[in-house]
């Protein structure tokens, strides 16, 4: 839609380029950042920017938003509540409502209503583990975004544990979509109310038509609180579940966990031979913004230790995944129905992409506090370790996760069916648990190392140990206390049949990991924040010296170490501030910024600089375009993830960008690659993951959240982050909550509602 003359240019710093939409309440915009990401911009009409309630209840819209976490909504990009007319950006998501969909082309085709109907069922599951009722789930409020519905216009939600703002007289809601209890009294709704619309809305998507529809509102409204639903155009085993939903006491209505099953078996997957329509879709790599799109591959850069191959304009790529589509039910019914994408973006067997899965293995969803079968059976309480904060931390080994965190006790869970197997009874009598924390350095053979922090009760000291665990009964084997004297700033760390250990000042010590035998000592650079790093086998420190002459600049001093001996040998030293990514052909990698900024993951990356680990030459390399967020380097492509879920991909030889493809992934992990090298993949601290090609950035899917709870109102640190673990053909991710899951990458659907 057009501006109109009096439509401001820009709002709060965002350049407002056309309109959206505009209503009795305020006017949607499109809007541009500096940056050039697409938002869309609510703006409040000024009459109601001067009424109290109102404006209030806006507040509320950009909580509840925000507590949802855009797992299933546009999340919050930036918002001013106060300002004269305040407004809320959110992610612009290019995609029509449900509304103007079937005004446009009529009643859902059953593949869309079941993606339609799974997608919103999961999407109530998250609205509502956030505490929040949207209380106007309609049409209208609902996006058909290529990836799956999203749910938009949370401005007459509530908290569940919050006093409603509605005002005694005043019907807020959509009449056709209100739930009895919504029209008797709106400010006692729960999340059964959110059900009983999901009901009136599938039952418009399918047929065009309502349940309770009349001429007029009033009539409407008498039909939902008097009158049994008109559900005669739904088939048989849809009918039965709609008639559930829309049940007038609410306690009567199901559980979205249960509607997920129930949706599943009334809506099955039809079978490309059996004669039903369909509409082909391709997985759409750019869910979000249309300017977040992949940008062209490089065509002259091939990654270290891949062949350069010719790449393919979108059209022809188009064009090449239509011929493909038609054999494959996994492009027919979208990235998020079950199949799995190949690199060549085909369904298959799973044996050409994602590896074959351990011999027990079945999708599970556990936590980290869960009963265990020995040991510590019942975990310290979860709020103390909520308290705390960070994420747990955690090692995968031979078909075992094994994880600590604060005020958390080491526990080992079955990586194949989610079971905790056990949880060490390894710190000091009667220490509370808000004054202990562990942290999962490696599992070995029949080790599990572990570093144990205990706090004095004043606060104001602590004692950190390093703990050798036996792998199969979680009881201490070895302690050795650390020596953290003089400034010591590396973790305890694995390399080989070693294990490198702080041993005061500007030392490390080896000891052996099986028993903790000390085997040398060696010095590293003073006065330095030196961290170890695996290379090939052997012990390399990447050291650097933050004050350099009392300035403000950074000199990175590379340390050899050898592992029989403890014997050091400077490679090289050089002005630098950085991070240390990786090998790349043999060379040592580290990616440089201007200076550091207040959020790591937010960190502006400038340049490589590549050190022959033998001779200490270097050569540095530009990064195109400056990225940020979180680095990795694996099979000689450079990653990042930024917050926004925009995965970079970049060549660690020249800098040169390789591809760039924007995900609905909020706040990702660091990306890691699967052993075979051909998938990238990334995590939000939801439980939302993300699987795209290696080779050319495709996004392959997405799956669902699967956390119990995003933040607590302050949203997490930078430390806070899901984690990836890789289990022969199977993922497993713990988040910052203590969910821990296990899924299929060939079939991320399943097991979702488990």
């Amino acid at each position: 839609m057009a501006l109109h003359k009096d439509d401001p240019t820009s709002l709060g710093g965002y350049r407002i380029v056309d309109r959206l939409g505009a209503g009795g309440m305020g006017v949607v915009y499109r809007a541009v950042s500096g940056s050039g990401r697409e938002l869309a911009v609510k703006v409040v009409h000024a009459q109601y920017a001067e009424d109290a309630v109102f404006r209030a209840r806006f507040r509320q819209e950009i909580e509840a938003v925000r507590k949802v976490s855009g797992a299933f909504t546009a999340p919050v990009v930036d918002a001013d509540p106060e300002a004269a007319r305040p407004w809320m950006a959110t992610q612009y998501v290019p995609a029509p409502s449900l509304a103007a969909r079937i005004r446009d082309e009529g009643p859902l085709r059953r593949t869309e209503l079941r993606r339609l109907a799974l997608g919103l069922v999961e999407a109530l599951r998250e609205i509502h583990r956030a505490g929040v009722v949207h209380r106007d789930l309609k049409p209208g409020n609902v996006l058909m975004a290529e990836d799956g519905p999203r749910v938009i216009d949370f401005g007459i939600s509530r908290a569940t544990e919050n006093q409603t703002l509605t005002e005694t007289g005043h019907m807020i809601g959509t009449p056709p979509f209100m739930s009895p209890e919504q029209l008797a009294d709106a400010r006692t709704v729960g999340p059964p109310s959110d059900v009983f619309s999901l009901g009136a809305l599938l039952t418009f998507a399918a047929t065009g038509r309502g349940p309770f529809d009349a001429h007029s509102p009033y009539l409407t409204a008498y039909r939902v609180m008097n009158e049994q639903p008109d559900l005669t155009r739904l088939p048989a085993p849809l009918r039965t579940v709609v008639a559930h939903c829309l049940a007038k006491p609410p306690e009567e209505r199901p559980e979205p966990d249960a509607l997920l099953e129930q949706f599943a078996a009334a809506l099955p997957e039809p079978h490309p031979d059996d004669g039903a329509t369909m509409t082909l879709r391709l997985p759409a790599p750019t869910p979000a913004p249309a300017l977040e799109a992949p940008v062209a591959p490089v065509a002259s850069v091939a990654p270290a230790g891949r062949t350069s191959r010719p790449r393919t304009t979108p059209v022809v790529v188009g064009l090449l995944c239509v011929l493909v589509v038609a054999l494959t039910a996994y492009l027919v019914n979208g990235p998020l129905k079950g199949g799995g994408a190949t690199k060549t973006g085909v369904s298959g067997s799973g044996e050409s992409r994602w590896g074959t899965l351990p011999e027990g293995w079945k999708p599970w969803r556990a936590t980290v506090y869960d009963s265990a079968a020995t040991g510590v059976v019942r975990a310290p309480d979860e709020a103390d370790s909520a308290s705390q904060g960070g994420s747990p931390s955690c090692a995968l080994s031979d078909g075992a996760l094994y994880c600590g965190g604060p005020a958390t006790l080491p526990t080992r869970v079955d990586a194949r069916t989610g079971k905790t197997l056990w949880r060490a009874d390894s710190v000091p009598p009667g220490v509370p648990a808000e004054r202990y924390g562990s942290l999962v350095v490696a599992a070995r053979d029949s080790m599990v190392l572990v570093e144990q922090v205990v706090s004095n009760a004043a606060g104001n000291d602590q004692t950190t140990s390093l703990v050798g665990l036996a792998t199969d009964s979680g009881r201490p084997r070895w302690t050795r206390t650390l020596d953290m004297a003089g400034g010591a700033s590396f973790d305890p760390t694995l390399i080989g049949d070693l294990l490198l250990l702080p041993a005061g000042g500007a030392r490390v010590s080896a000891h052996s990991p099986i028993d903790g035998t000390e085997r040398w000592t060696a010095a590293l650079p003073a006065d330095h924040d030196c961290n170890l790093h695996d290379v090939e086998g052997r012990p390399y420190a990447a050291c650097f010296d933050r004050d350099v002459d009392g300035g403000d600049g950074s000199r990175l001093v590379v340390v050899a170490v050898d592992p029989t001996d403890g014997s050091t040998r400077t490679v090289t030293s050089v002005p630098f501030d950085g991070v240390y990514l990786g090998t790349a052909d043999g060379q040592l990698v580290f990616a440089g910024f201007h200076e550091r900024e207040r959020s790591y993951k937010e960190q502006a990356f400038t340049q490589l600089v590549l050190i022959d680990p033998v001779t200490g030459s270097r050569r540095t390399a530009q990064l195109e375009g400056e990225p940020r967020g979180e680095p990795a380097l694996a099979h000689g492509v450079l990653c990042f993830a930024s917050t926004s879920g925009r995965v970079t991909a970049m060549s660690p030889e020249t800098g040169e960008r390789l591809w760039r493809t924007a995900t609905t992934v909020d706040q990702p992990d660091r990306p890691v690659v699967d052993g075979r090298g051909e998938t990238v993949y990334t995590a939000s601290a939801s439980g939302r993951v993300a699987a795209l090609d290696i080779g050319d950035g495709t996004l392959l899917w997405e799956s669902f959240p699967r956390a119990e709870r995003v933040g607590d109102g302050n949203g997490y640190s930078g430390n806070d982050s899901a984690n990836i673990y890789f289990d022969q053909g199977a993922l497993v991710v713990s988040t910052p909550d203590g969910t821990l899951f296990s899924l299929d990458p060939a079939n991320p659907r399943r097991g979702a509602s488990e």
